[in-house]
């Protein structure tokens, strides 16, 4: 396979000890932190001194919480690569999620795509599962599919549909405004069982609502961003409903064949599979 053309951004929002443990598990895994641009939101914690200790390709300290879009955005621009990986920071990678995952949209014609994930509290051998997952799986694929927990985008989807919405008061929905800009774009997309990474569970986003008063029920960012869209309520639920059938039947075919799926929560200890 080619040499490949990437660069890695996240941002950050205090939470320092799961920033570490992200960058622990890159340097573990082989990534080159030269190739990555890490966004601190007006962090207030331990954050901004952690990552001047690292050999980073790139360092943007804001003064404010700007929100997920402009920070993507910022570490994005600051690093261009033919491939830009944009992740959470409460992750943890595995061996070769990269390449798999970049090999995998190109042998399939994607231009977004991301890996699959195991969420939840970290009480199992991350790696031993993810070696052997990613073997099991490397040929499975949800086409149509992708999550902002970590997305590998092409270059040539910001020539087409530019990038995230730099409106901080969106409070997690740039994600959303994005995939839905790109769905009508057609621009291909997929997950793939190559590629694995645990992801903690919307650490940020959790203490973020903390700070505001609000429960873990309740929606950080403005409860009406989804008129943003400009969907129908009818329109709105009929796709909703399209994509948790969807979602059901791939769970289904991917545990018929492989006893797995791609996507697992960790539940009293052991898998639940979505």
């Amino acid at each position: 396979m080619k040499q490949i053309d990437y660069a890695i951004t996240f941002a950050c929002y205090n939470q320092v000890e799961y920033t570490r443990q992200c960058v622990e598990s890159m340097i573990k895994n082989g990534v080159d932190l030269n190739r990555i641009v890490v966004v601190d939101n007006g962090s207030t914690d331990q954050t901004p001194n952690y990552l001047k200790t690292l050999p980073l390709g790139g360092r943007i300290f804001n003064k404010a919480n700007l929100g997920c879009g402009v920070a993507w955005n910022q570490g994005t621009l600051a690093l261009q690569a033919e491939w830009t990986i944009i992740m959470n920071n409460d992750v943890l990678v595995s061996q070769g999620w990269i390449e798999s995952m970049i090999k995998t949209a190109e042998q399939n014609g994607l231009k977004i795509i991301s890996p699959a994930l195991i969420e939840g509290p970290l009480d199992y051998d991350f790696d031993a599962f993810a070696v052997e997952s990613s073997a099991k799986m490397r040929d499975s694929l949800r086409l149509g599919t992708r999550h902002a927990v970590c997305l590998a985008v092409h270059k040539s989807v910001w020539m087409e549909i530019g990038y995230f919405q730099p409106i901080p008061k969106l409070l997690g929905y740039e994600d959303t405004m994005f995939f839905h800009e790109a769905e009508k774009a057609g621009i291909p997309a997929g997950m793939t069982g190559a590629s694995w990474l645990h992801h903690y569970g919307s650490i940020t986003q959790s203490a973020m609502k903390q700070e505001r008063g609000l429960s873990e029920k309740e929606g950080l960012g403005y409860q009406y961003n989804y008129r943003l869209l400009q969907q129908s309520w009818l329109e709105r639920k009929v796709n909703k409903f399209r994509r948790i059938r969807q979602q059901k039947l791939w769970c289904e075919q991917e545990i018929a064949k492989y006893g797995i799926s791609m996507h697992g929560i960790r539940k009293n200890g052991d898998y639940s599979w979505e």
